[in-house]
């Protein structure tokens, strides 16, 4: 089985790729099943149609995913290619702790293959801006972004896996944070995760950033595997033609090293088990 679980279409806002420009180039290669996870971050980016005014950003409309022509044009593509590869529909839910409700709300309103659940922002202020670091020490900042990931997982439920855990890493300018001062933190969300039967994303994006290790870190994947998680997906959480696909196979092998069996995929929001 070879599977992409993190892709980014041209219905997120920071992505031009065509949905079925994805498709095509996912069958080239050969990939068997892939999942649609569009970005929704209620809190920072309005809906379509919430009579609010959308933000724009380098020319480019901030705002959630158009939801009925997302439906639509994946059933669409199912109905022409779906011979040739299996096509979910997922999103990608960048939540925070006030946004809950909007997004039970939405998770109600479609039927959901796959849900990540990741942390894009906290207070409504950005990462990558370095809006949410700015004004706080490491400690505090790298603190702060585990304990709202806590809140989330204690509270929400209707999600599949956690996705690119160690996140805030990837914006932390300084370099890598000590695992040993965020442990605490960490082992808290991994057991409500695996005690809800959710699960974590190996996020192969970690490899056109440069960073020097996995996302999530090697030391949560270990720690995940000693605490008992099974469920694993794996993507490249691409967003242009260069990323699809990238690192999946070479990531499937380092987490066998680690002493993983399997990985997932899904379909109704139910894991779908496959051998490494």
């Amino acid at each position: 089985m070879f599977a992409d679980y993190h892709v980014h279409t041209a219905f997120s806002d920071d992505s031009l790729y065509p949905m079925e420009r994805v498709v095509q180039d996912a069958i080239g290669q050969g990939i068997e099943e892939i999942c649609f996870t569009d970005h929704v971050d209620y809190g920072v980016k309005v809906d379509w149609d919430s009579g609010q005014r959308v933000v724009y950003r380098q020319g480019e409309p901030m705002a959630n995913v158009n939801y009925p022509r997302y439906v639509r044009e994946i059933q669409r593509l199912r109905e022409i290619y779906g011979k040739r590869i299996t096509l979910r529909m997922g999103m990608e839910f960048g939540m925070q702790v006030h946004t809950i409700p909007a997004f039970e709300a939405l998770y109600r309103r479609y039927p959901f293959d796959f849900i990540i659940l990741s942390v894009h922002q906290v207070e409504d202020q950005e990462f990558w801006t370095q809006d949410f670091q700015r004004g706080r020490t490491r400690q505090e900042y790298q603190e702060r972004y585990y304990k709202e990931m806590l809140c989330l997982v204690r509270r929400f439920h209707n999600y599949s896996v956690l996705g690119h855990m160690d996140l805030i890493n990837r914006y932390d300018l300084v370099g890598g944070y000590p695992f040993e001062k965020i442990k605490p933190y960490v082992e808290k969300i991994l057991r409500e995760v695996i005690q809800d039967g959710k699960g974590l994303e190996v996020n192969t994006s970690s490899r056109r950033y440069q960073l020097k290790d996995t996302t999530p870190s090697g030391e949560i994947l270990k720690l995940y595997r000693a605490l008992g998680g099974e469920i694993l997906t794996i993507g490249s959480d691409s967003h242009r033609p260069e990323h699809l696909g990238v690192a999946i196979q070479e990531t499937r092998a380092h987490l066998k090293s680690l002493g993983f069996q399997s990985f997932c995929t899904y379909e109704n929001m139910r894991p779908v088990f496959h051998p490494l």
